[in-house]
């Protein structure tokens, strides 16, 4: 019989699940997102995720049906952690301001959540098969509003002219960098405040290239 879910919801046969069941579960969770982001879809294997996790494979497979169902479960619960930062961009804010915030908590999750950055750019990079689905009918219409919005408000004159879109795609690649080749930006840095010196030169990046 399959576990049940880690939201509190009844398993098959009815029961409601434990402690320990919901401990379980978000062990795995845990675990298997190491092993993802560090491996990729292709490249874990429940092996790695029961070693990772503390717990055995036919454990792992009592909680989920295998490692697709796992790799589906995490990116699931990403895609409305990423698109929050969208989302609170307010139409009725500052428009530069409003941006730099944007950009501000897109690197702060870098920071925080480099493991989650690295799972979904694995997705991206093997072309999305597990949540395409989800690009097209979560991220693209909140791209498309938030891209038209930035245009109003540069044809308003409040912000340089700018293809919304583009700027959007250009904050992505300056913020979710530092997670994605963290190995390599630490080896580049040499010991210095990354975080810091990188919200410094971003804000002053996107300052001086939308500012009136």
């Amino acid at each position: 019989m399959r576990g049940a879910m880690e939201d509190g919801t009844q398993a098959a046969g009815g029961a409601k699940p434990s402690r320990i069941q919901l401990r379980n579960r978000k062990r795995i969770l845990d675990a298997a997102l190491d092993v993802f982001s560090m491996h990729g879809f292709r490249g874990a294997t429940l092996d790695q995720i029961a070693e990772a996790s503390g717990l055995s494979k036919p454990n792992i497979l009592y909680y989920f049906a295998g490692k697709e169902e796992i790799h589906v479960t995490l990116l699931s619960g990403l895609m409305d952690t990423w698109l929050d930062p969208m989302r609170e961009i307010d139409p009725d804010g500052e428009p530069l301001e409003e941006i730099l915030r944007y950009v501000h908590r897109k690197l702060e999750m870098s920071r925080t959540l480099p493991r989650e950055s690295r799972l979904f750019a694995n997705e991206i990079l093997q072309g999305a098969p597990r949540i395409g689905a989800g690009l097209v009918t979560d991220l693209k219409p909140l791209v498309d509003e938030t891209a038209a919005l930035i245009e109003t408000w540069a044809a308003e004159g409040r912000l340089k002219p700018v293809d919304g879109r583009h700027l959007i795609f250009s904050i992505w690649a300056t913020t979710q960098h530092y997670a994605d080749f963290d190995a390599q930006v630490q080896a580049l840095m040499d010991g210095r405040d990354t975080h810091y010196k990188a919200v410094v030169f971003l804000d002053a990046l996107y300052r001086r290239m939308l500012a009136i």
